[in-house]
C-alpha cells in the first residue's frame, strides 16, 4: 500500500453529495469485481459525521494504474476530480476501514417469521428493539446489480495504529484485518 488515488467529488444542485458518493462507490465495486481485485482498499479522509467528499483508493502503483485504465468512472468523471497515482507520504498512521453489520434487520426478522421461530408478539418486540438499536455510523446506500434491491453498507473506522497490517480487501475495498494508510 505505497500508492493512492484521491477522488474528490463535485456535487451540484441537481446531484447531491450522498447520491454521488453512492453512485461512484457502486461503480468502484463493480470494477473491483470485474478485476477480481483483493488488493485495493478505500478510505474516506474527509470523514467527520458523514463520509465526506473524498474517496481515497490505496494499493500498489500497478494495481491502481490497472484500475485507472478501466475508465470505470465513465460518465461520472465529470462529477469528480481524479488524481494520478501518488506515493503515500512518510510518517502516516494506519487503520482498518470495514463493514459494520447490525445484528437486527428486517430481512433477519422475515426469515425468523418464515421459519416460525418467533411469534407475532415477539416480532413486534423485535421491531421495536431494532429501531432503538440502529447503527449511528456513516453508511453508503447501494443498489444490488442482481436484484436492484437497495441496502445500506455501514462503514466502521478502526483505531489508529503505528504499523500497517497486511491482508486482503473485499470487492468493496473494505477489510476487518488489513489496514490502509490514514493521512
Amino acid at each position: 500500500m505505497d500508492t493512492y488515488i484521491d477522488i474528490v467529488l463535485k456535487p451540484d444542485q441537481e446531484i447531491p453529495l450522498n447520491w454521488l458518493t453512492n453512485a461512484i462507490y457502486t461503480k468502484l465495486h463493480k470494477t473491483l469485481c470485474d478485476l477480481g481485485s483483493t488488493r485495493i482498499g478505500i478510505s474516506f479522509p474527509a470523514y467527520k459525521v458523514t463520509l465526506g467528499n473524498v474517496l481515497r483508493l490505496h494499493g500498489s502503483k500497478d494495481d491502481l494504474v490497472t484500475l485507472q485504465q478501466e475508465n470505470w468512472l465513465g460518465g461520472m468523471s465529470g462529477y469528480c476530480n481524479l488524481s494520478q497515482a501518488l506515493p503515500v507520504p512518510d510518517s502516516v498512521q494506519y487503520r482498518t476501514v470495514s463493514r459494520k453489520q447490525s445484528t437486527m434487520s428486517q430481512s433477519k426478522l422475515n426469515r425468523l417469521l418464515k421459519r416460525g421461530s418467533i411469534t407475532e408478539e415477539e416480532a413486534k418486540q423485535y421491531r421495536a428493539k431494532m429501531f432503538t438499536k440502529g447503527l449511528d455510523i456513516p453508511y453508503l446506500e447501494l443498489q444490488s446489480g442482481s436484484n436492484s434491491h437497495k441496502h445500506r453498507r455501514y462503514i466502521e473506522f478502526g483505531q489508529l495504529r503505528g504499523q500497517p497490517v497486511e491482508g486482503e480487501f473485499d470487492q468493496f475495498g473494505l477489510s476487518k484485518i488489513a489496514t490502509i494508510p490514514w493521512f
